[in-house]
């Protein structure tokens, strides 16, 4: 069963605006998997919904075995801890240090704090920041305060990643960096999906995904294209 299915599904926003039309997509567990088209395309209509942030208004979506449309409200945090976001704004909170950010997704769910800043730590160490702890993210470059959102996104060792044109304010050895690290995660059996519209990203997918005005214009494989 694939980890992330799309079937026949659209997002539409009061006023009859579409922001994707009739999406049908899989994923396998495991993939490294981009979501390429310009701004306005989809792409980050496509990653809400991935993330329960949104739900579909047509159509059958799939996260992880789950029927979204029926998952209930009360499960939806639990589905959402097998998730790590990261968005183009890192939404870091800029009054508390490096490590009580990456703590913040443990605690929000009860974890006992020792463990949470061990775990914090070592997610930290994993992106190259185990020296940067108590300063503060706004001391940091940006390359360093994504690195720090990745870390908070896989400090629950999520089973997807999820990140939304994460090298997009970025110069090009801080993004190179930032998708190393993807890869590394995804090396290690994490579905990885990266929206992004930056072609120098793409040699190391498994599959990308092709939008324009809402749909899926074309799926990418090594060695070959496949229009639809």
């Amino acid at each position: 069963m694939s980890i992330i299915l799309f079937s026949d599904v659209s997002q539409i926003y009061p006023g009859e605006i579409r922001a994707i039309s009739h999406v049908s997509l899989a994923i396998e567990e495991g993939e490294l998997v981009f979501l390429m088209g310009p701004s306005g395309a989809g792409k980050s209509t496509l990653l809400k919904l991935m993330a329960g942030i949104e739900m579909p208004s047509a159509g059958v979506l799939q996260i992880i075995g789950q029927d979204m449309k029926q998952l209930h409200r009360a499960a939806l945090p639990y589905l959402r801890r097998k998730l790590g976001l990261i968005l183009q704004q890192n939404s870091l909170l800029n009054d508390r240090s490096v490590l009580a950010n990456v703590m913040l997704p443990l605690m929000v769910v009860g974890a006992i704090p020792e463990e949470a800043e061990q775990r914090a730590r070592v997610a930290l160490t994993r992106v190259g920041l185990a020296n940067k702890t108590n300063v503060l993210p706004y001391s940091l470059s940006g390359g360093e305060q994504q690195r720090v959102s990745i870390a908070r996104a896989i400090v629950h060792k999520p089973r997807i990643i999820l990140a939304d044109e994460p090298t997009a304010n970025l110069d090009r050895d801080s993004a190179r960096l930032v998708l190393d690290m993807l890869q590394a995660f995804n090396d290690a059996g994490v579905t990885c999906v990266i929206s992004t519209h930056d072609e120098r990203l793409l040699e190391r997918a498994s599959k990308i995904f092709v939008l324009e005005h809402g749909r899926i214009t074309a799926m990418r494989m090594p060695g070959n294209e496949v229009g639809l």
